[in-house]
């Protein structure tokens, strides 16, 4: 018999990730943003997402940098698609207690974006035009629900929920935050289906890996996938992930190659035969 892995598997290093547990290193959370001279940054995860299946607009009159995208159900087992809806990324959005700001307050908001979307990540530069001189600091976007805001305007660690702040000394194991902007389907970056010939089904997101950087192994009865993704554009570091996804109820010598695998768009599939 093959079964799942809980969701949460614990860092012995003590790194934990905010929305994805197999997250080693690299930036937590699925949003990064960063002032640039004359323009903003954002690294948005859309994992599954192709790179023609993302719309991104400006919406000026409310200030709001709207993101929709589509990830398709790529393989029978997958328990839907998934629809991300972005358009709450707008001015005093309030997640859980966390302003999700994004436009700077002395410009006529943004006059332009050029964007990329590739691996399951969408990254946008947005171009400002500044009314006032000379020019301030202007963007207060917090990266995402993890509450990081290393790129962004800080914040009082009262404004994290309970538990949730990352500079808290006193957070000792992982907080697992579903992805704010998914309107349809799974919000966690794992699933899993159970076969009825006993073999595991399971999908595994890790947002930025290309398809060509994902590795499966088997040590001792677990099933391991690790994926690295590189620092693109003007994000601050890349990623690195790693973790258990399957356990065999006896620890068998299951040869990898028997292990049927997808990758795509930031995403991995396994379907695990029976033992």
């Amino acid at each position: 018999m093959v079964v799942p892995v809980t969701l949460d598997p614990p860092s012995p290093e003590g790194f934990y990730a905010i929305n994805n547990p197999f997250l080693v290193n690299g930036p937590k959370g699925f949003l990064e943003a960063m002032t640039l001279e004359d323009e903003s940054y954002i690294r948005f995860d859309l994992p599954g997402v192709p790179p023609d299946g993302v719309t991104v607009y400006l919406d000026p009159p409310n200030k709001a940098v709207c993101i929709l995208a589509d990830a398709p159900k790529e393989h029978k087992y997958d328990s839907s698609h998934r629809n991300y809806d972005g358009t709450r990324l707008r001015p005093k959005l309030n997640y859980r207690g966390i302003n999700t700001k994004i436009p700077c307050t002395c410009c006529e908001f943004f006059s332009g974006f050029t964007s990329h979307m590739a691996d399951g990540v969408l990254r946008l530069i947005l171009t400002k035009h500044h009314t006032s001189t000379p020019r301030p600091p202007c963007i207060s976007f917090l990266g995402g629900p993890d509450g990081e805001h290393t790129y962004g305007t800080a914040q009082s660690h009262h404004d994290f929920p309970h538990g949730t702040d990352p500079n808290d000394p006193n957070l000792t194991g992982p907080i697992l935050i579903p992805h704010i902007c998914v309107a349809q389907g799974s919000q966690m970056p794992y699933e899993s289906k159970r076969l009825q010939n006993g073999g595991l089904y399971v999908r595994v997101d890790m947002p930025g890996v290309p398809s060509d950087n994902f590795t499966v192994s088997v040590t001792n009865g677990r099933v391991k996938v690790t994926g690295e993704a590189p620092a693109l554009s003007h994000d601050s570091a890349g990623r690195f992930y790693s973790g258990d996804v399957a356990i065999l109820s006896t620890p068998v010598d299951l040869p990898v190659r028997k292990i049927k695998t997808i990758a795509k768009n930031g995403v991995i599939r396994l379907v695990i035969p029976p033992l």
